[in-house]
């Protein structure tokens, strides 16, 4: 066994969820999830197929989102792993819930649009998720002005009141 690690590649400020899922069936059921949570939803999914053909399996309303899908998911190379890449303006808070409910998926990785890598266990089989690096270590605890400052954007992006 190899310990790899595969950074995502994805525009800066590109938020994607990764995930891990078990059938065939999760592209169009995630896509459909997607389109019902959220009107207009632009976004890309990929899904590396682990049985039969082994296909990275793919869809999506964005293009650009869609090959930035694939391309990662090619990347990873993990089994029943899938991708989504959501376009500018849409956000993993939106529809973590609705893709969480999906009955094919086992569990998710990550939902960011921080600088990610993946570890990944490489076998004679092929390779699965270990888990992630999302972002960056901690630089301090937050003090009294931090705290404002976290309290006052979110209520300037509209999620608090």
């Amino acid at each position: 066994m190899e310990l790899i690690t595969v950074r995502i590649e994805k525009p800066e400020t590109a938020n994607f969820i990764l995930g891990q899922t078990h059938f065939i069936k999760t592209v169009e059921d995630i896509h459909e999830t997607l389109v019902g949570a959220v009107p207009g939803i632009k976004f890309g999914l990929a899904f590396c197929e682990a049985s039969g053909k082994c296909l990275i399996r793919s869809s999506g309303t964005e293009p650009a989102m869609l090959e930035l899908a694939r391309t990662n998911a090619q990347a990873l190379g993990a089994g029943h792993t899938f991708i989504i890449f959501l376009g500018d303006g849409f956000y993993p808070v939106n529809v973590l819930n609705a893709v969480k409910m999906v009955p094919e998926v086992c569990r998710i990785f990550c939902a960011t649009a921080n600088p990610t890598e993946v570890i990944l266990a490489e076998t004679e089989q092929g390779r699965g998720i270990l888990g992630v690096v999302d972002g960056f270590r901690p630089k301090g605890v937050e003090g009294e002005a931090d705290v404002a400052w976290r309290k006052n954007l979110l209520r300037q992006i509209g999620y608090k009141l």
